[in-house]
């Protein structure tokens, strides 16, 4: 359906089944949060919240809570968006065939903004920050946050919606040293366009303007997330999702959503920095405390009965999970056309999406030789990770396939075709001292870290072990060997204490393992952890565990380790070392206390009593 409105689209959920109204009073600070974790858990429906501790007004969550919902939601236009990205990649098909994609050209025409439109609902009042439904998601919060803002900004150098930036950029409410109803902050991390437009006005000592848009039709929501191909607005991306164009207008020099629930205006004046956060995070992490972008409220506005969008994150899944899904079903064919020789990427939810990144690539650059090695691959590695938000990988396995079977989507499969084939003496290759995500507390600071490509390509080369190694049992100070996967072990060992400490652990296991390298062939690698049985207990623990608790460049050796011509490999397994360490931030906990107290919504007699 083509909504007008947030609450047109929850309004045809509740008919359909897929929304339940919670009638209690509830606090936004923590119950909210805590009620809408365990709902989407239980793969539950949309929630609306009728009465907020605290404020007037309504806020909703879970809407994109399941694929299924979010495909629900967008079912009359998700077909002519794919066809209109397809058309894009392979223009000579429209001509080919001008009446099949004749509903494409007519989807098109939504594209265009439409500026002052006759009704501008979002301006019917004016109000404050403090009166919004402040949520506080997790104990450890800086304060409350807007988790589904839309963050629009402009060119200075060209202005004009056409060249405008609208991104999903976290905001701080209140808490730390804010200002109350003046201040908020502005948190947006590495690779934004909205970075782009700050630079370009300090330069010229002006002020960014910014416009927060909160609510309106869902279409709005899911394009500030949207990985775009090059050349194609958000705004213009809403209006073809939602088959209705985007609305909006100027007052005071900031552009306004008019079909927005709220609109909080503001300026970003440069070298204006506060402390924002903690915040706990889509890595299932406390994103700590550092200066941000310092945003001046100038006005906030709300439309009549306005109901504020919200959701939670934290250790994944979680519904952002589910826009990634929805992603992937309308752009998964955008992004192998703009770096050649890819055929799939997969950024994998479970260990946070930036950390562990998965691709298929092709390998044509020598046929006529016997020998199949990455070759293409590693070219294709390196494009990868000078593209856009992909290039916050943090490890990168890619691998070819001749028969076209392997799916980076199918990730058990995925890594199982790796580790068979990938030789560890020469397939490995690092990236060190560079620029990792923002959110990734592994590496050595905000922002810095290491990368790292572990490519396979040819016939197998070991058999995985699915038992574990007779070696492995009586280490010392290495205990609780267990299989996680084919061909990787978890080890229990103690604490991590210092890297000084890590280089005598790491000669104590190669000195108990050296010569036991040929009992060793079915194992690729070795996670040394804290909790070995939390490791090996499934998949999801595995890949969060081990993928977002290395920095690559510090924390991976080897058994056998060597560096020849100034390349690093192992005849032995790979050892990965995902202990915490101090500087990591700590992992976000659902406080007993707030569990406890919203049992009342999922008792007999409350608004949430069918659900599990």
């Amino acid at each position: 359906m083509n909504y007008p409105s947030l609450e047109a689209c929850l309004i045809d959920l509740e008919k359909n089944g897929q929304l339940i109204r919670i009638k209690e009073e509830v606090d936004p600070y923590l119950e909210m949060a805590a009620i809408h974790l365990r709902v989407y858990e239980a793969k539950g429906p949309a929630l609306l919240f009728e009465n907020v501790k605290g404020s007037k007004f309504r806020a909703a969550s879970n809407i994109f809570g399941t694929l299924e919902r979010s495909k629900f939601i967008f079912r009359d236009t998700i077909a002519s968006v794919q066809q209109l990205i397809e058309l894009k990649n392979d223009p000579i098909k429209a001509i080919k065939s001008p009446l099949q994609n004749a509903s494409a050209a007519l989807a098109a025409l939504k594209a265009l903004p439409l500026k002052n439109p006759w009704t501008k609902p979002v301006m019917y009042e004016e109000i404050n920050i403090s009166d919004l439904p402040l949520i506080q998601h997790w104990p450890m919060d800086g304060g409350a946050f807007v988790t589904l803002p839309q963050v629009y900004t402009e060119d200075i150098d060209q202005p004009g919606i056409m060249k405008s930036n609208l991104g999903m950029y976290r905001i701080q409410l209140n808490g730390n040293n804010y200002i109350k109803d003046k201040e908020i902050g502005l948190h947006y991390q590495l690779h934004r366009g909205i970075g782009v437009h700050q630079t370009k006005a300090n330069a010229k000592g002006l002020p960014l303007k910014v416009s927060c848009f909160v609510g309106g039709p869902p279409s709005h929501t899911l394009s500030a997330v949207m990985p775009l191909p090059e050349g194609i607005s958000e705004m213009t991306f809403a209006g073809v999702l939602g088959g209705r164009r985007f609305r909006y207008t100027y007052e005071d020099g900031y552009c306004i959503s008019t079909d927005a629930d709220f609109v909080i205006t503001g300026e970003v004046f440069p070298g204006e920095n506060k402390p924002e956060g903690p915040f706990g995070d889509h890595l299932g992490y406390y994103s700590l405390q550092h200066d941000f972008p310092l945003m001046k409220v100038h006005k906030v506005y709300a439309k009549k009965d306005a109901i504020w969008s919200f959701t939670v994150v934290g250790r994944p899944p979680q519904e952002d999970t589910s826009f990634g899904e929805l992603i992937h079903e309308i752009t998964g064919a955008a992004i192998p056309q703009e770096v050649p020789g890819l055929k799939e990427v997969h950024a994998v939810d479970a260990a946070g999406v930036h950390p562990l990144l998965l691709a298929v690539g092709s390998e044509r650059y020598t046929p006529y030789t016997p020998t199949k090695q990455p070759a293409e691959l590693l070219t294709i590695a390196n494009h990868v990770l000078g593209t856009g938000q992909l290039s916050l990988a943090k490890f990168l396995f890619i691998a070819a396939d001749d028969t076209n079977q392997l799916k980076a989507h199918h990730v058990f499969n995925f890594m199982k075709y790796v580790l068979e084939r990938i030789n560890l003496q020469r397939d490995i290759h690092f990236y060190t001292n560079t620029t990792i995500d923002t959110l990734d507390y592994s590496g050595t600071g905000l922002n810095s870290g290491s990368k790292v490509v572990l490519a396979a390509y040819g016939e197998p080369i070991r058999e995985l072990a699915i038992e574990v190694p007779s070696v492995l049992n009586g280490l010392v100070q290495f205990e609780n060997p267990k299989i996680v996967m084919p061909g990787v072990i978890a080890l229990k060992t103690k604490p991590f204490a210092d890297y000084a400490t890590v280089k005598e652990e790491m000669k104590m296991l190669n000195y108990q393992l050296h010569e036991a390298v040929g009992q060793l062939k079915g194992i690729a690698i070795i996670v040394v952890c804290d909790d070995a049985e939390f490791v090996a207990a499934n998949m999801r623990n595995y890949l969060w565990v081990t993928y977002t608790r290395c920095n690559p460049s510090h924390d991976m050796h080897g058994i056998k380790e060597s560096v020849v011509n100034k390349h690093w490999g192992c005849e032995g397994p790979l050892v990965i070392d995902a202990r915490i360490k101090p500087h990591h931030a700590p992992p976000v906990e659902k406080d007993p206390a707030v569990e406890k107290r919203i049992d009342r919504i999922f008792a007999k007699g409350g608004s949430l009593q069918n659900i599990a």
